[in-house]
């Protein structure tokens, strides 16, 4: 059984009034399942440039492994700014490298050997890098242990219904937060219902293996035909909460790969998730235990 793990979509620089930091879900995701043991692999695209050199040496230095094009674009950016009230204001510059990921031979193969595959909403608002992500998915082999994790992650107005449906068809596990939930119901048109009966019609409605719906402090949901978990949000001091949905479907995802049970799954993902967030930074290094209890 082939064992890789993909984070799949954008890699770039959040540009913070403090200085810039490294950024990117799929880079996250990829990185915490390489510290559960499994063979990870970020895929993305870097521009020519001092920026794409800089997402590269962090990638090396953390061990992670990568397939980055260079393509004749710049490196993704992120621009953060604090309104008058010190609300972060962000602007994601498009038509970066990121827009323009290739599909390549590597690409090809590296997708007939994945076991999981986790992707966004962001990376698909262009056309070069959705057919791209796409054919990343109808490459990859059918087995009953795959899973197609479509980690919704709204930004801006960086989606439409069409993207969302192809991509809920596509994946075989969801993940969506609370707000994003909401946000799905108005452009689905169900928005009276309350959230776990939301839930329930999505899994049916795109014959998903799992739906995870994370509520902040309020805790966290999974839903499987039949049946659903739910874990409290442990109470821990807060450093930041950069990157604690990415490690929490990475802690899920290697869990589920290693043969626990939905809800040992779902408790070492809220756990670490929460652990994440004492920490400074989206990638911390993972505690021992953690590793340990996956056996």
């Amino acid at each position: 059984m082939n064992k890789v793990i993909v984070g799949m979509g954008e890699a770039l620089w959040d540009c913070l009034p403090e200085g810039k930091k490294i950024g990117g879900a799929p880079a996250n995701f990829a990185y915490h399942a390489s510290q559960f043991g499994f063979d990870s692999c970020v895929v993305s695209a870097v521009g020519a440039d001092a920026d794409g050199n800089e997402i590269l040496d962090v990638f090396a230095r953390k061990g992670l492994r990568t397939q980055i094009e260079r393509v004749p674009y710049p490196t993704g950016t992120v621009q953060v700014t604090l309104d008058a009230v010190g609300v972060p204001c962000y602007e994601i510059k498009e038509g970066v490298a990121w827009d323009n990921i290739p599909f390549t031979d590597e690409l090809r193969h590296l997708a007939l050997n994945t076991r999981a595959v986790c992707f966004g909403s962001l990376a698909q608002r262009s056309e070069t890098s959705r057919a791209t992500i796409n054919r990343f998915l109808d490459a990859m082999p059918d087995m009953d242990e795959q899973l197609k994790i479509f980690d919704i992650n709204l930004r801006q107005g960086f989606y439409t219904k069409e993207i969302l449906c192809e991509s809920m068809r596509r994946c075989n596990v969801l993940k969506i937060n609370d707000e994003e939930l909401v946000t799905i119901s108005r452009i689905f048109g169900y928005p009276g219902i309350d959230l776990q009966d939301k839930c329930w019609i999505l899994l049916a409605k795109y014959n998903l293996k799992m739906l995870i719906l994370t509520c902040g402090t309020n805790g966290s949901y999974v839903f499987t035909p039949g049946v659903v978990s739910f874990q409290e949000t442990p109470k821990v001091p807060v450093a930041d909460t950069v990157g604690a949905g990415d490690s929490f479907t990475a802690a899920f995802t290697a869990a589920i790969l290693s043969g626990k049970q939905v809800p040992d799954a779902h408790k070492l993902a809220a756990e670490f998730s929460a652990y994440v967030c004492t920490q400074s930074g989206a990638m911390p290094e993972l505690p021992e235990a953690f590793r340990e209890r996956l056996g």
